[in-house]
């Protein structure tokens, strides 16, 4: 296997784990809405670090840092909307 069709898999891979965080945190601001009110300030916290994370992290060429970071803002991001 080449180096470009393997780092296409994992590429592929990362991106479907990042759009199941948008099903993942509806489910969890529907089950966990008290603590939604109690903790925004945080979770916009979570949000503002984890985004800062992904971008240094994509500047040192670190993939799984890149898209952990990015599924952590997408899911507490998407459970803020709620």
């Amino acid at each position: 296997m080449t180096v470009i069709k393997m780092y296409s898999i994992n590429l592929l891979i990362g991106i479907i784990i990042l759009l199941l965080g948008f099903p993942i945190g509806h489910y969890l601001a529907k089950i966990t809405k008290e603590e939604l009110r109690a903790g925004q300030k945080w979770f916009k916290l979570i949000v503002f670090v984890s985004i800062l994370c992904a971008i240094a992290s994509l500047i040192i060429l670190n993939d799984v840092l890149l898209f952990a970071f990015l599924f952590m803002a997408i899911v507490t991001s998407r459970s803020l909307i709620k």
